[in-house]
């Protein structure tokens, strides 16, 4: 869970083998002689880019699950702690961080189920006192709404309300100075608190801590049993430390880095293994048992909200899973999530019954990600889809110049101080250049269809990942949006004296987004 604003905004900051165990699943056919021999090959493609990857990137440890055509594959790859080294294994255990999300989201399926909660009744029905800055609009925000990421208003909010049991219930109230940034129901935008949100209808449906309800609900009846969210629930567990950055760079293990404050569970405090989050794949599959029916499983993979952009394009998101289209039809089922010095990726293909989960303890575990999740190289070779083409191209000054603009990003972290990130975007042959407000030039935003870019850095190379514009109900755009995030456009005509002088703070990241 803690991706930072780096990740996404580099342009602008610019200017290993463990043991191995593989299972069949009777219920479904084995695959034919000719697929079992294609698979090996995949099979053996997938090691050789994880082992290059922890090599390229200084990744300490990496854990793989993997099921394709009825068959699961667990394996871990180098070590859980650079200063105190031990293999890692399927059953070595790490931070998942947002995939937290879906956890959450099953949980209120079971509720749903059950009749004590209604995706379409308001959040207010549940909690008669909850209200953002914007007391109208956070009344007319859904149980679905807050699940799809689209309730408008503010989502990072991070505050750390202590480890006490009414953590949530403080958080929540809290939540009353979050200002709206688009209306209810209209706008994708990746949203940490609506997810906390709901982890506090489920403590007040259940009448029990969220963490104890999840354990109920979920992790117990799927026998999750190295799935939990503190350490001292999984007694003997090996744990695979975080490795984060110092000043100099340098990779350092960091073990204070694996907790994540209670408020913050719901969206993205879970712990788990390589082996559950496999089975978290195969119940979602369809191959759960009892626990949620299979219409309920439908639903959390369909019908989704207003599309966007996270790292890639999405149709939109169903009950907490975000719903990724290829260019052949199938849909991609994903998640993953980050927290600092613990990455993960996650994504299903039902259609093809596949599924993979990569769990990394560093934070340059996203550079490895990113070409596995982000890139379709794992999808191109285990279900044969792809993502949608996208062919860069060069504007008009005169389109380009509906983008230009600062652009500011804010979020509130653990401390309650608000914290921003600003850059500009301004045309430049064809392509949106980006500026730091001191002037330095950090590389561009190329199109390729509109309001869609990809990312270019100074030297060419176009990076993983693609974002978008959002446009007002006037027509005019008012956000970017990149990694899920909106940045809030004011043209630059508003602000002559930035744009002319490219006066302003030096960019510079103090603040690390931790995205459950």
């Amino acid at each position: 869970m803690s991706v930072s604003v780096t990740r996404r905004t580099v342009l602008v900051a610019a200017a290993a083998t463990g043991a191995a165990t593989l299972t069949t699943n009777p219920a479904l056919a084995s695959p034919r002689p000719a697929l079992a021999d294609r698979e090996t090959s995949a099979l053996a493609d997938l090691e050789a880019k994880i082992k290059d990857g922890m090599a390229r990137y200084g990744i300490p440890g990496v854990a793989l699950g993997l099921h394709h055509r009825g068959r699961d594959y667990v394996r871990g790859y180098g070590v859980t702690n650079l200063a105190d080294p031990q293999p890692v294994d399927g059953d070595t255990v790490f931070r998942v961080g947002s995939t937290t999300k879906t956890f959450t989201g099953t949980a209120v399926m079971r509720l749903v189920e059950r009749g004590t909660l209604d995706l379409n009744r308001t959040v207010r029905s549940y909690l008669p006192d909850f209200r953002t800055a914007d007391a109208a609009a956070s009344a007319r925000v859904t149980v679905r709404q807050a699940l799809q990421h689209t309730p408008g208003w503010l989502g990072d909010f991070l505050l750390n309300t202590g480890e006490g049991a009414g953590a949530l219930a403080r958080y929540v109230s809290e939540m009353s100075r979050l200002p709206q940034l688009t209306a209810p129901g209209t706008t994708f935008a990746y949203n940490n608190a609506a997810l906390s949100l709901a982890g506090r209808l489920i403590e007040v449906v259940t009448r029990r801590p969220y963490q104890e309800a999840i354990r109920t609900l979920v992790t117990a009846p799927l026998r999750l049993d190295s799935s939990a969210f503190y350490l001292d629930d999984l007694p003997g567990a090996r744990v695979a430390t975080s490795h984060t950055f110092t000043t100099d760079g340098e990779l350092v293990a960091d073990p204070a880095a694996f907790t994540v404050p209670r408020s913050l569970h719901p969206a993205g405090g879970l712990i788990s293994s390589a082996r559950d989050q496999l089975r978290w794949a195969r119940f979602h599959l369809g191959d759960g048992g009892r626990l949620l029916s299979s219409r309920s499983l439908r639903l959390m993979q369909s019908h989704p909200g207003p599309g966007g952009s996270l790292f890639v394009e999405l149709d939109g998101v169903g009950i907490t899973w975000m719903l990724r289209p290829t260019a052949e039809g199938p849909r991609v089922v994903q998640h993953g999530g980050d927290w600092a010095g613990q990455h993960s990726g996650f994504l299903m293909v039902p259609e093809r019954d596949f599924a993979i989960t990569v769990l990394t303890n560093a934070d340059s575990g996203p550079d490895l990600l990113a070409e596995l999740f982000v890139e379709d190289w794992a999808l191109d070779r285990f279900a044969g889809v792809h993502n949608l083409p996208a062919t860069p191209r060069t504007l008009p000054a005169a389109e380009l110049a509906a983008y230009a603009g600062r652009y500011t990003f804010e979020q509130i972290g653990f401390d309650g101080e608000t914290g921003s990130l600003a850059f500009l975007l301004v045309p430049d042959a064809g392509k949106l250049q980006f500026r730091a407000e001191t002037g330095e030039e950090g590389g561009w935003l190329v199109f390729y269809r509109p309001d869609r870019v990809l990312e270019q850095l100074p030297d060419g190379t176009l990076l993983p990942g693609r974002d978008d514009f959002v446009r007002g109900a006037d027509g005019t755009v008012t956000f970017f949006r990149s990694g899920g995030r909106l940045f809030r456009r004011t043209p630059l005509d508003a602000a002559p004296a930035v744009a002319a002088t490219r006066a302003g703070t030096p960019l510079k990241l103090p603040i690390r987004i931790p995205t459950p």
